[in-house]
């Protein structure tokens, strides 16, 4: 069947089988390969406003993680052990091998920059520079929850609520928390298009998606820290860039760049002033900082 134009000018889409997965990406520009990763609720139209400018200097790819977008959708597994950071991470490197892309820098946002976190942990060969936007690393977020972090960021403990309560509840209207969701983490109005949004939305109304989604928080909670945990000396070998919302949850509750350096060995980044998504609220500054550390 054929796929329908890429909403990103000079990009077009395809669809990779990943032998556990299938996973939509859009794909534009020459030069070294580039992996672009959204957050929750996004999709990869998310960098509709820096990728065509990265794709002068880079081969882009910008994917839909496993879940999300138009990517399959597989059952959850025991637990949750198929939207594990590690399985979502394997999928984005055999996509990007199948595209003869060994070795590749990653900029992943929200959901997609713990994807790029355990990548860089489990294939550091193919890692050879890493972005991680607006967060801080899982265990270190959930071992410092507080009250002020659970009212802000409750839907990390609502999406991990037995099936199927959150499901049914995000069901029965959709367009409502998806609004409200993205409403509440964008302090720079309009950021989101409503054409985006159009599409955003589309995606969401998939009973599937809602199922999908809880069961990546799930796995965050539970088969993710394990993993975390059995890897708790080993550290990023790759350079990172850290950037985050200088007006966002994760800026005003965390020291971002020390969160990382537990974590990695060359890191660096810096407060972007705007809120949770960077790359849609502040694409002019965003894609500067990215083209200074890529490049």
């Amino acid at each position: 069947m054929a796929l329908p134009p890429c909403h990103i000018p000079g990009f077009e889409l395809a669809d990779i089988e990943t032998g556990e997965a299938r996973i939509r990406i859009a794909r534009g520009g020459k030069g070294p390969p580039l992996l672009l990763l959204h957050g929750h609720p996004q999709t990869h139209l998310t960098w509709g406003k820096i990728a065509p400018a990265l794709a002068r200097s880079f081969t882009v790819v910008a994917a839909d993680l496993r879940g999300y977008g138009d990517s399959s959708k597989p059952e959850g597994g025991p637990g949750h052990v198929n939207y594990s950071k590690r399985a979502m991470a394997l999928d984005q490197v055999k996509v990007m091998r199948s595209l003869s892309f060994k070795r590749f820098a990653v900029v992943g946002h929200d959901r997609g920059g713990r994807v790029a976190h355990r990548m860089a942990l489990d294939h550091p060969e193919a890692v050879e520079r890493i972005v991680v936007m607006d967060i801080a690393p899982t265990a270190t977020m959930y071992a410092q929850t507080n009250k002020e972090f659970a009212t802000r960021y409750f839907w990390w403990f609502f999406l991990i609520q037995p099936a199927p309560l959150p499901e049914r509840m995000i069901g029965a209207d959709p367009e409502f928390f998806l609004r409200q969701h993205i409403a509440n983490q964008i302090k720079v109005p309009g950021s989101t298009s409503d054409a985006v949004f159009a599409e955003y939305l589309r995606c969401y109304r998939d009973p599937a998606t809602h199922h999908a989604i809880c069961e990546d928080y799930r796995a965050a909670a539970s088969i993710d820290l394990d993993h975390d945990a059995e890897d708790a000396e080993k550290r990023i070998a790759a350079p990172l860039l850290a950037l985050w919302g200088g007006r966002g949850v994760v800026g005003q509750l965390y020291d971002v760049l020390q969160t990382w350096r537990d974590k990695a060995v060359d890191v660096r980044g810096e407060a972007v002033d705007c809120g949770h998504s960077p790359q849609e609220e502040r694409p002019e500054n965003t894609l500067r900082l990215l083209l200074d550390f890529l490049s």
